[in-house]
């Protein structure tokens, strides 16, 4: 009786445990089921020659043939620990391939033009930006995120000290073009919300989730922060496992953390989110599985995919740009069941080429437990890599780049065979080049104001709109100076081939006039 009761209590305490630590218990089981699914088919095959060598030795036993069979037994061991370990190595592999291969569930490759997206602030100008908007603010930055339902980056700032939460959410316009810089910092209230991501015990908001939601963690780089009414939100991305021998993770709705109540709530209806509710971390790991879209082989020997482009003005920041639709873009985005943002990256082979050939997408709110669509557009034609169009900008525009503090930030795509890098300081940006990618044999490229307007181009692409408004202009000017020309009394009448049919029948009319005018006063 009293070692039943032992028994008993100890289990009773040890199941309170593991209810209490909500937020170890999913850790455990989160990593548990990551090296179950890599290792359980090794170890099944191990047990299987286990079990078959007791078999062997048992039915020995029961018909009294002792002979060989310690050796028996000993030569299954072995044939299952090598069995074992060879199943080991080849599901390692071959898993990580069916892996990618379930990340790529949603893709769709298409040779459709990207759909029309805005251009935005770079990130590091955002980041760059965000420290002087802070005033006294004693914390140190923990996280900056482009918002792009507000066009404002947010910027979460953590209070010094072990047993502390954070201090202040700062959202702050970043324009790309014109003079609006608002901002509005909100404080937290440090007694009631005194819990952060990778905080100390009671501190630490993982370990609060946990305990509203058990089973879903988050990386905290998805985590950003807003301001509703000078009241600071936390919002956290959250992501489920799925699968038992192909382990994978799928979205499963966000939390929020009230920065003046400390009140926590976890949802799956993210309709009502101000800003993006599908986790970054989890469209960079579909796009990373896009190099499963051929065979094993392919895979294997990396022949097939992409990878995001990682020189240039793109390095340190070179994938998942957070962009909005523009226009009837946006609209239509919004009728396929996306939302009207997306997280944009370029895309380039495997191997040694640095042209970007493609372009992948995946919105930046999903509804539901599935994986969002990624949508992956072949580029016709391909641009240069990053690193090249630098060169060439530096090259063609070098009385706007790049001098003093100047330089060039992010290229990134722009709706269509677009690209649009962004040139100036990290807090002056003064223009933007836009580009069309190799057009007969020489790359489009034109230079505009940082709020769009046209200033020229090195080589406009026939028939696109850049090249209409510089004909528009060309052919302003002509009709201005011939206009000019014609007005003057005894100037020259200026160019007569801008002129048009009936201006130079006017003009002839005019001449007449004169003629006959001098010989009636001669």
């Amino acid at each position: 009786m009293g070692r039943a009761w032992r028994w008993g209590l100890t289990l009773l305490v040890a199941g309170f445990l593991l209810w209490y630590a909500s937020y170890y218990t999913t850790v455990v089981v989160w990593e548990l089921r990551k090296l179950l699914a890599w290792f359980a088919l090794p170890l099944l095959a191990v047990a299987c020659c286990v079990a078959t060598g007791l078999v062997v030795r048992l039915i020995r036993r029961r018909t009294g043939r002792s002979v060989g069979g310690a050796s028996t037994n000993a030569v299954l061991v072995w044939l299952g620990g090598v069995f074992g370990l060879a199943l080991a190595v080849g599901w390692l592999v071959y898993g990580a391939y069916l892996q990618d291969r379930a990340y790529m569930a949603t893709a769709q490759i298409v040779t459709d033009p990207v759909p029309a997206l805005s251009a935005r602030s770079p990130y590091l100008v955002g980041k760059a930006q965000a420290a002087p908007h802070l005033g006294d603010v004693t914390g140190e930055i923990a996280d900056i995120t482009y918002l792009p339902d507000s066009d404002r980056f947010g910027t979460l700032v953590e209070r010094r000290g072990w047993l502390a939460g954070y201090e202040v959410g700062l959202v702050q316009e970043v324009p790309l073009g014109g003079s609006g810089r608002s901002q509005e910092r909100c404080p937290f209230d440090v007694e009631k919300a005194d819990a952060r991501i990778s905080g100390w015990f009671g501190h630490n908001l993982g370990r609060k989730i946990s305990a509203v939601q058990r089973w879903v963690r988050f990386e905290a780089d998805d985590a950003y922060v807003t301001c509703s009414n000078g009241t600071p939100v936390v919002v956290v991305p959250l992501k489920r496992q799925t699968g038992v021998l192909v382990v994978t993770e799928r979205p499963a709705g966000v939390a929020l953390y009230d920065g003046r109540t400390g009140k926590l709530t976890v949802t799956t209806d993210t309709s009502a989110v101000p800003g993006p509710s599908y986790p970054l971390s989890l469209a960079a790991r579909q796009r990373e599985g896009t190099a499963a879209v051929g065979s094993f082989s392919d895979w294997w020997f990396e022949r097939s995919g992409w990878d995001a482009s990682e020189d240039g003005a793109n390095e340190g920041n070179e994938s998942e740009f957070t962009l909005r639709y523009g226009g009837a873009a946006a609209g239509s985005a919004g009728s396929a069941g996306s939302a009207g943002s997306a997280y944009v990256t370029p895309l380039t082979p495997q191997g040694e080429a640095s042209s970007v050939v493609a372009v992948s997408r995946v919105p930046t709110r999903h509804q539901g437990g599935a994986l969002a669509p990624m949508t992956v557009h072949r580029l016709d034609p391909a641009w240069s890599s990053p690193k090249a169009l630098v060169a060439l900008i530096k090259a063609e525009y070098r009385d706007v780049c790049c001098y003093n503090d100047d330089q060039v930030f992010e290229v990134v795509p722009t709706g269509g065979s677009t690209w649009t890098a962004t040139v100036g300081s990290e807090q002056n940006i003064r223009y933007r080049v836009e580009g069309r990618g190799p057009v007969e044999g020489r790359e489009a490229t034109c230079l505009k104001a940082a709020d769009g307007a046209l200033i020229r181009c090195a080589y406009a692409a026939p028939g696109s709109p850049e090249d209409q408004e510089l004909k528009r202009r060309e052919q302003q000017k002509q009709q201005d100076e011939a206009a000019k020309g014609a007005g003057s009394g005894g100037g020259a009448p200026g160019d007569l081939k801008g002129l048009t049919d009936d201006q130079l029948a006017e003009l002839q009319s005019r001449l007449g006039d004169e003629f006959l005018r001098r010989l009636k006063s001669g």
